[in-house]
């Protein structure tokens, strides 16, 4: 098994371009199939990426159980042993705490610290929820505003006191005052990245409060457009990502907000639609109809022709 990247090499890695955010494939018995996910994984491999996020948001984090995430681990280290492996990790603390330490002898470099369950709590609380899970491994930790899990940039400044292993910060709540409070308190002390659903259409109004790259959905079934947007996204070029928002980013948001939780649907029937055996999302969300894969399946087809 490959050596664990030591945190700060993993921020640096973090910051160097796009994160992927694969999707978790189910077979015929609607548990995890290594090897859909693996050909997946290959089939995305020339496509340089700064690292994966497995397990995530997008790979059904919240459906699966931590047994299955610790396969999803261990396949993806195999698979691509030269990319870095950051995998989802959440709920209460004892769990969160027990995950990150099993996500880590399975050979994990990194994790992502997603929301606690269910119940609001106060800043004190979630700092302490935080800093277990930091002390509870040797990974770097990601943690991910969103939903019931938000930090404020003070609470987030004294962490990174008391968690050397805390690397990095991601954002899905839209907040671009707190994420800009938090980017010009902390500098380069953490790597900052984008996290909103579909995060190309918030990209170029979170690089303005400091955030300079973020996780990709749509690379899971799109990787040349997805790059494309990025690269451009890196070298300022507006008028290339306002045309690829136009023609590619802005239809697909058509089709995901047809209902919720179609963020994740819509980029597994992506997948499904590239010929690979993702089988369905899992409940609670729901898959696209047959009319909405055909209105995906369109936009997938004209992709190439779209990228300026």
């Amino acid at each position: 098994m490959a050596k664990m990247i030591a945190p700060e090499d993993l921020r640096e890695l973090i910051r160097s371009g796009l994160l992927s955010f694969p999707v978790t494939p189910f077979n015929h018995e609607n548990t995890f199939d290594p090897h859909a996910f693996a050909a997946h994984l290959e089939w995305l491999s020339p496509h340089k990426i700064a690292g994966l996020i497995v397990a995530g948001g997008t790979g059904e984090l919240f459906s699966l159980s931590p047994a299955e995430v610790i396969d999803v681990v261990k396949t993806a280290r195999v698979s691509q042993p030269s990319n870095p492996v950051i995998a989802g990790c959440g709920y209460g603390t004892r769990m969160a705490c027990d995950m990150a330490q099993k996500i880590e002898s399975a050979g994990g470099d990194g994790i992502l610290l997603l929301p606690h369950y269910l119940i609001d709590a106060p800043q004190d609380g979630i700092a302490a929820h935080i800093q277990a899970v930091c002390d509870s491994t040797q990974m770097g930790v990601i943690i991910y505003n969103r939903g019931n899990s938000v930090v404020s940039a003070e609470t987030l400044e004294k962490l990174v006191e008391q968690c050397p292993n805390l690397i990095g910060f991601k954002d899905g709540t839209g907040d671009i005052d707190t994420v800009k409070r938090i980017t010009v308190r902390l500098g380069t002390r953490l790597a900052y990245i984008g996290g909103m659903p579909t995060h190309e259409l918030f990209a170029q109004a979170y690089r303005g409060a400091g955030i300079d790259t973020y996780s990709s959905a749509v690379f899971n079934f799109v990787p040349e457009t997805a790059l494309a947007f990025y690269t451009a996204f890196s070298k300022g070029d507006d008028a290339t990502c306002d045309a690829l928002l136009r023609d590619f980013y802005y239809p697909f948001a058509r089709i995901r907000d047809r209902k919720a939780g179609y963020a994740v649907s819509a980029i597994k029937a992506g997948v499904a639609l590239r010929g690979f055996d993702t089988g369905p999302v899992r409940t609670p969300l729901t898959d696209l109809t047959g009319e909405e894969r055909q209105m995906l399946k369109t936009l997938i087809s004209s992709a190439d022709n779209v990228r300026p």
